[in-house]
C-alpha cells in the first residue's frame, strides 16, 4: 500500500494508456498541442488559464503538470497564485449561485406544507 493518495504520473502509465488505445491517445495528444499553441493567446497565458482550471476541476495531474509548464513558459509565481485564487472565487461562486436550486426547494415545500389537506 501506498502513502500517496493518486499513483504517481509515470512514463510506463502513459505508455500503457497509448497501448491501450494508440488512435485515441494520438488524437488527444493533437488537440492538446493544438489548444496550447500560441495563438490569440500567448502559451504562456493559456497555461495562467489551465493552471486555475485545473484547480477548480481539482485534478491534481494536471495542477502539477500544468503548474510547471506555465513556469517554464514565463509565468510567475504571483500570477499563478493570483489565478488559483480566481478559479477559488469562481467555485464558491458557483456553489453560491446555485443556492438558488436550494431555496426554490425550499419555496415549494414550504407551500406545500402550508396547503390545506386535499391540494
Amino acid at each position: 500500500m501506498t502513502d500517496m493518495m493518486y499513483p504517481p504520473a509515470t512514463r510506463e502509465t502513459a505508455q500503457k494508456r497509448r497501448d491501450l488505445a494508440p488512435e485515441t491517445q494520438a488524437a488527444f495528444d493533437a488537440f492538446s498541442r493544438q489548444v496550447f499553441a500560441e495563438g490569440a493567446l500567448s502559451a504562456r497565458m493559456k497555461q495562467i488559464i489551465a493552471v486555475a482550471v485545473a484547480h477548480a476541476t481539482q485534478c491534481p495531474y494536471c495542477i502539477q503538470g500544468h503548474s510547471k509548464a506555465a513556469l517554464r513558459a514565463g509565468a510567475t509565481q504571483a500570477e499563478l497564485m493570483e489565478a488559483i485564487w480566481v478559479a477559488t472565487e469562481m467555485r464558491a461562486g458557483g456553489a453560491y449561485a446555485h443556492s438558488t436550486l436550494a431555496l426554490s426547494v425550499f419555496e415549494r415545500e414550504e407551500a406545500r406544507r402550508q396547503a390545506p389537506a386535499g391540494e
